[in-house]
Formats: C-alpha cells, structure tokens, sequence
C-alpha cells in the first residue's frame, strides 16, 4: 500500500532469507487464539466468490480511471497469496525434523494459515472476477499479468516468530482501511459490496495477529522490543520490493482512497498498550517510536 515516509529510515529487502529462531509461544496458547478466531466467524457470515456477488451487474463504467488503477493494484496484492504462504510453510514447518514443541506450536498455527489462506485466496479471485466482469480487461490478459508478478521471489528479512505475527497485524489492518476508503469513493455497487466483505475478513484477521502479538508481549515482555521495532523500522506492504513503479503506483492510490498504510501504526501501539498492565521503559519508548514514524510519515 503506499507510503509517503519524509525522514523514516528504510531497510532494503534482500533476497537472503533469515532461519526463524526466536522463542515461540506455547501451543496451548497459540491453539486458544486460534480457536477463539475459528468461532468468530460462523458458517452463516462466510462468503464465496460464485454465489454471494451478483456479478452480472458489476461495471467498471461506474469507476474513475484512478479507481480502475486500484482495483488492479490490490488485485496483485492479494494474488501474491502462494508466495506468503509458502513463508508460513518454510519458517514454521512441519516435519521430522521439527522438535516437539515446535511441532505442536506449528500444528496449531497451520490449522489458522490454512483457513487464512483460503480468504485470502478468496479476495484474489474475487478482485479478478470483478476485473473480468466488469469489463475491465480480459481473462488472457489478467492471467499474464499475474503470473509474471506472481513467479517474482518473495522473501521477508525476519528472524524472530514475533515478527511475521507483527508485520500481519500491521498489513491486515492497513488493507482493511484501505478496502473501507476505496468503498467509500467507489460508485459501483457491486464493487462497494465487494469491499465491504474484503473489508471485513481483513479485520478479523487483524485481530487474530494482534491477538498473538499480545500473547508474545505477555510472555516475553521486553525481549519483544527490538524486533517489533525492526518491523516497524523496515515495513513494506507485500510486493513493494517486486513490483515495477510500485511507490509512482502507490502514491496514486494513495491520491484516490486518501490513504496512507502507516495509518495502521496507531493500532499496533494500542495493542502494546493493551498487552502488557505494567508496561517497562522499553516498551514505551517502543510505542513512542511507532507513533513517531506515523507522525513523520504523515
């Protein structure tokens, strides 16, 4: 999503891939989060893309060539979905050679990455299928597109669990203000639909990461700071490193939604506020520093 950062210090991403070393939570932890996400969506709110969108009525006719712009922009951000998972997949995975604790750990996060991963899979063909639909490109065309986006490697420079449930919690929450703007300046209905049930699912998937980095303060306290910080420090929306003209592309969605992703910082700070009842020294100047980068990306 895009940035406007005047005097935040970037980090390049690189193609190296750190092993991810850091203390996990419990399984029994991490299992009541995922539980507690599972019931917070029964059967009759879930949605698919063949039955729940009248698509016969979509028409991009009804949009402005900048909302066209963004509509493809989020449609290669959620279609980026297998090389995301495939981090999930790598850094936290299931095999013999897998220690016990962490096995257990990593069951019961694959139990949530595998529903995730189907919502998000979800909102990819959706946003498509409004493309095609609306008659905004055709099949070839958007299927070239994605595919040549989509066989671009996608790495993440962390090294600590905590910190790809941190990014999560920054990234979902930054979609769903992005998806709740964009439908508010959209004229389609079909498309405002669309947004709102994007919207939505973005949110309890925020509160599934916030959940788990609440959890992660909780146990580890301040050993959390620096790499919580570092995500902070060094945080891209996915694909920001791959696709070309991507801060141009950015800075115009940015113009049509009135948006801008480091709007999600101000949450990430509330759940460190929450998390912990005594916070040390080093959390709150981990909660200044992110409310800092929000005010001079701002």
């Amino acid at each position: 999503m895009p940035e406007r950062s005047k005097g935040v210090a970037r980090m390049t991403y690189t193609r190296y891939e750190p092993v991810v070393a850091g203390p996990l939570l419990d399984a029994g932890d991490l299992a009541e989060a995922v539980d507690a996400y599972m019931a917070a969506q029964p059967a009759t709110r879930r949605w698919d893309v063949e039955t729940s969108v009248d698509w016969s009525r979509a028409d991009a006719g009804r949009l402005t060539e900048g909302q066209r712009s963004a509509v493809r922009f989020v449609t290669f951000i959620e279609d980026h979905l297998p090389g995301y998972f495939a981090l999930y997949q790598r850094h936290f995975p299931l095999n013999e050679d897998t220690g016990p604790a962490a096995f257990a750990h990593n069951r019961e996060l694959y139990h949530f990455t595998v529903r995730w991963a189907f919502e998000e899979d979800t909102h990819a063909r959706a946003l498509a299928r409004y493309q095609l639909e609306s008659g905004m490109t055709d099949a070839a065309s958007l299927r070239a597109e994605l595919t040549a986006e989509g066989r671009k490697t996608f790495t993440m420079p962390y090294d600590q669990p905590v910190q790809y449930f941190a990014y999560a919690l920054v990234q979902e929450k930054a979609t769903q203000i992005f998806y709740s703007r964009l439908r508010g300046a959209v004229g389609d209905p079909v498309l405002q639909a669309l947004l709102t049930r994007l919207s939505r699912d973005e949110a309890r998937h925020f509160v599934f990461f916030a959940d788990v980095t609440s959890r992660y303060l909780r146990e580890y306290g301040d050993t959390m700071v620096e790499p919580i910080r570092e995500v902070i420090a060094s945080f891209r929306m996915p694909l920001a490193e791959t696709i070309k003209g991507y801060w141009r592309w950015a800075l115009r969605i940015s113009e049509v939604a009135h948006f801008d992703h480091t709007d999600a910082y101000g949450h990430l700070a509330t759940v460190i506020n929450r998390a912990v009842d005594a916070k040390s020294d080093r959390l709150a100047e981990l909660t200044r520093f992110i409310n800092q980068c929000r005010t001079v990306a701002a």
